[in-house]
């Protein structure tokens, strides 16, 4: 059977909004190992679903498509949520804080 894994998408570090995160891909897993092109020393297979990523608003949706087409998937649950610290600029140049 044909396999996929099935993984939220995140935030990269070249991007400073939000808008995206939180939707599902599916991704099919390699059914070859990459090869050297003679040519051009490029690895690459002839595997063309390595090339298809699929996007869906929810975990439910995409595990529906999984089990509607016969996938079998796997779910990667992305790491845990960084919770920000709020500061100001001056606050990077602030002293200990001495309390007597």
């Amino acid at each position: 059977m044909v396999q996929a894994r099935i993984r939220q998408r995140i935030k990269s570090s070249m991007q400073s909004g939000r808008a995206l995160e939180g939707k599902w891909i599916l991704e099919y897993e390699p059914a070859e190992a990459k090869r050297p092109d003679p040519l051009t020393g490029w690895a690459g297979s002839g595997d063309t679903r390595e090339q298809v990523r699929l996007g869906f608003p929810t975990l439910e949706a995409a595990k529906a498509y999984a089990q509607a087409n016969g996938l079998d998937y796997q779910v990667s649950v992305a790491g845990v949520e960084r919770n920000l610290k709020l500061q100001t600029y001056a606050d990077n140049f602030k002293g200990p804080d001495i309390s007597l």
